[in-house]
C-alpha cells in the first residue's frame, strides 16, 4: 500500500498518513482491527454458526476476558508471541475500549456504522490514529 501510494502523480512525495488521508484510505493495521471487531461482533452475539469458543466474555457480556491459562505452565516466548497472534488477543483491548453503544448494536450493519461514527469522532477529539496503532 505505500509503495502503491508513491506511484500516484501529485502526492507521491507526500507522507504516508498525508498520502491516505487525500486518498480517504485506511491503514492495512487499522483494516485488520476493524475486521477483527466486525468478526468478534458476529461471534459475540451469535450471528455465525462459528468460533463460539474463541472468546470468553464477563458476567455483563460486555467485556472480553484473558482466557484462562494452565497453573504452573510456563508459556514459552514463541508461543507467547504466536497467542499475540489469535483474534481473541489482537481484539480484546480494542473491544473492551469501545463505548456500550456500539459493542450492544442490534445488528452488523448498525455496529458498522456506530463504530465509523466512533471513529471519526476520536479522531477528531484526539487528532491521533483511531486505533492507536503506527500508521
Amino acid at each position: 500500500q505505500r509503495r502503491f501510494t508513491r506511484l500516484i502523480n501529485g502526492i507521491g512525495t507526500l507522507p504516508y498518513s498525508e498520502r491516505l488521508d487525500r486518498l480517504k484510505l485506511t491503514t492495512l493495521a487499522e483494516r485488520r482491527i476493524r475486521g477483527d471487531l466486525l468478526e468478534t461482533f458476529k461471534v459475540v452475539n451469535n450471528k455465525v454458526q462459528y468460533g463460539q469458543n474463541l472468546f470468553k466474555l464477563g458476567r455483563s457480556r460486555r467485556n472480553l476476558l484473558m482466557p484462562r491459562t494452565n497453573s504452573g505452565v510456563n508459556l514459552s516466548r514463541d508461543v507467547s508471541r504466536l497467542n499475540d497472534n489469535f483474534i481473541s488477543e489482537r481484539v480484546r483491548s480494542y473491544w473492551n475500549n469501545l463505548p456500550k453503544s456500539v459493542r450492544e448494536a442490534s445488528d452488523v450493519n448498525h455496529f458498522k456504522t456506530s463504530l465509523e461514527y466512533y471513529k471519526k469522532e476520536t479522531d477528531t477529539l484526539s487528532h491521533d490514529n483511531f486505533w492507536h496503532i503506527s500508521s
